[in-house]
């Protein structure tokens, strides 16, 4: 029998905290979820296994949802561990997706605001769903975003 549980939010451990959080929140309309977070100690230390842990970040309410409702957690690491751009079938978190009236202005405004293109528009029927059009871009940190639109 599962655990009850309620999903609460997504993090993405970003090179630039304050700069991703206003991509996310200008583009995207994520809604910032005060205080800032500035976070170090041993409890740090201890609860990520980071020796000398200090994390600098924001929640920002993902779009559609009330006050309550989940959040995107953007917080940069010092010391950062860098890795390689994420890929779509690379093992480990995905991308994130949203919902939007247009796939195709919402891409130019990814790509306006310094994200990219990763694939091509694509329109699927889905039997028993509908039909979506759906793209993957990222954000300007390499984040894979999926946006879609359902008809």
């Amino acid at each position: 029998m599962p655990i009850k549980a309620k999903y609460v939010h997504t993090n993405i451990v970003a090179r630039d905290w304050k700069k991703l959080s206003r991509f996310y929140e200008q583009v995207l309309g994520c809604i910032p979820v005060l205080p800032e977070r500035h976070l170090s100690g041993e409890w740090l230390e201890k609860g990520t296994a980071v020796p000398n842990a200090r994390i600098d970040g924001i929640h920002l309410r993902l779009p559609g949802y009330g006050e309550k409702g989940p959040t995107l957690e953007i917080f940069q690491y010092n010391p950062i561990l860098h890795s390689q751009i994420p890929a779509a079938n690379q093992a480990g978190f995905g991308h994130i997706a949203f919902s939007v009236e247009d796939v195709i202005t919402a891409q130019q405004a990814i790509i306006r605001a310094g994200g990219r293109t990763v694939g091509e528009v694509v329109s699927l029927e889905v039997p028993g769903a509908g039909c979506v059009n759906f793209v993957y871009v990222t954000d300007p940190e390499g984040n894979i975003i999926e946006l879609q639109q359902w008809r």
